[in-house]
């Protein structure tokens, strides 16, 4: 069983073991990918703030209502923004990816974003543009290529910061609840500042893991 389909663990303790994690997207101009140093938990009906709250259903929500590992994919402005599905079928809470540390497919990212580095993926829009992120990537399973987490490659966060989520406003206790979840030290955590950057860029070490059954 993936960590991600654990579905006795709560939203929020897979939003803190994603950290670290690498996902991978194929597309025909080559591999690009990224760790995870950004995430963000969305707990469902009892959260104001997450699309699915109140058990809202309409077809841009299919996804939120599927298996765990679904990729829910929806748009904001000209932005997409990458979600994952981790509660059980019809348990509709999932957590945003919301930056990564770039890896593979560096000058893809740079073509796509034609920012500095430390910019292409320090937020949800910005990384899902860098990967090639589509909304036909919404309802497939994390698992899988094109776009997947590559279960064989792990690194450890040396400290994991809690903070409330980015972009929350006027949704009483859940506008301040501690949902988001970075990578202290992370150059590409968004809205950081940059005195906080470390050297180890905040992990703890970089270790090859058995692939999941």
């Amino acid at each position: 069983m993936r960590f991600w389909e654990d579905t006795h663990k709560p939203t929020q303790e897979i939003a803190e073991e994603l950290l670290g994690c690498l996902i991978v997207k194929e597309t025909p101009e080559g591999i690009a990918s990224g760790w995870i140093v950004e995430t963000e938990a969305y707990l469902g009906e009892i959260d104001r703030a997450a699309h699915s709250y109140q058990r809202k259903q309409t077809p841009r929500l299919h996804s939120m209502y599927q298996k765990p590992g679904t990729i829910y994919i929806y748009q904001m402005h000209t932005h997409y923004m990458l979600n994952l599905v981790v509660q059980e079928k019809d348990i509709p809470e999932a957590i945003l990816i919301r930056a990564l540390e770039p890896e593979d497919g560096i000058h893809l990212m740079l073509d796509r974003r034609n920012r500095p580095i430390t910019e292409l993926t320090d937020g949800p829009g910005k990384l899902t543009r860098a990967l090639a992120v589509t909304k036909a990537d919404d309802g497939t399973d994390i698992s899988e290529p094109p776009l997947y987490i590559d279960l064989e490659k792990k690194r450890v966060p040396r400290e994991i910061v809690t903070s409330p989520r980015i972009g929350i406003p006027n949704k009483g206790e859940w506008t301040e609840a501690s949902l988001r979840y970075t990578v202290k030290g992370n150059p590409f955590v968004s809205r950081r500042r940059k005195t906080e950057d470390s050297v180890d860029k905040g992990w703890l070490s970089a270790v090859n893991a058995s692939k999941e059954s």
